[in-house]
């Protein structure tokens, strides 16, 4: 093999290790909930707010272990405050990839995702607010909100 060749092969397999590395980063630092990694990434996390900083800061596992005990109002409280965090956070990611996304079908999902998730907080919002939610705060919010710091 010549020179050249190894050269070409060498940087492809750098190139390649350093895509593989930033990946591995960028999936941990979302599984890990870790926020200064997320902003530093473009993920715009600074949005939640009150309790749903509290289960933004909690991963999905946690969010269903938390509830796996709870029933009723308690379950219903909790669940919609899980959710809308959830679905806030698809929609960070999804604005993300309307600009930045090479694929078409990727840039429509991104918009669909939006959309509906967009639809679907308001409504949450809503109930919470016709329930009594929306400003009701019990000390297993404040806990949730201590979780992973």
């Amino acid at each position: 093999m010549t020179l050249r060749k190894e050269t070409i092969y060498v940087g492809i397999i750098s190139l390649l290790a350093g895509i593989i590395i930033a990946g591995g980063t960028a999936v941990l630092a979302v599984n890990s909930n870790n926020r200064g990694m997320m902003n530093m990434m473009g993920m715009n996390t600074s949005r939640m707010k009150g309790n749903d900083a509290g289960h933004m800061d909690m991963s999905m596992n946690d969010m269903s272990s938390d509830l796996q005990n709870r029933t009723g109002d308690d379950f219903d409280k909790n669940f919609v405050a899980m959710m809308i965090a959830h679905h806030q956070g698809a929609i960070d990611m999804a604005k993300l990839a309307e600009g930045r996304a090479k694929h078409n079908e990727i840039k429509q999902l991104s918009k669909d995702i939006i959309s509906a998730q967009t639809k679907e907080i308001q409504n949450m919002k809503m109930w919470q607010t016709q329930w009594g939610y929306a400003n009701s705060s019990s000390s297993s919010d404040h806990d949730m909100m201590n979780m992973g710091r």
